[in-house]
């Protein structure tokens, strides 16, 4: 169980972390508008899935290829921040829970009116 306390907690520091990260270090515009909606560290913590969404869902494409470019380097910088043995590898899955939201809510209103 602390176990688990502790992978939550780290979940937890690595979003905000990696939106400041986003934020403020990366040089590239596009990345700068990505939002973290979560992280997901495996048990080991040897891999973080990063879940993020984009205001304009349209450069999905392009703005994964820069994540997955600037991995290494946000990775690097985690290092730096968070005091840990071994700071996972981080792999960028586009959530697609929101976009899905608004898709149910639009069928929603057709069906209302």
């Amino acid at each position: 169980m602390a176990n688990n306390l502790r992978i939550q907690r780290l979940n937890h520091t690595y979003m905000e972390e990696i939106s400041m990260i986003l934020m403020e270090e990366v040089k590239d515009e596009e990345l700068k508008n990505v939002i973290i909606t979560g992280v997901d560290v495996t048990k080991d913590l040897s891999y973080a899935k990063v879940y993020f969404t984009l205001y304009n869902s349209e450069k999905k494409q392009e703005v994964s290829a820069s994540l997955k470019n600037a991995a290494s380097f946000i990775r690097g910088k985690l290092s730096e921040r968070i005091e840990i043995r071994h700071t996972p590898e981080l792999k960028f899955i586009y959530d697609e829970s929101e976009e899905y939201g608004r898709k149910i809510d639009k069928i929603i209103k057709e069906l209302k009116g």
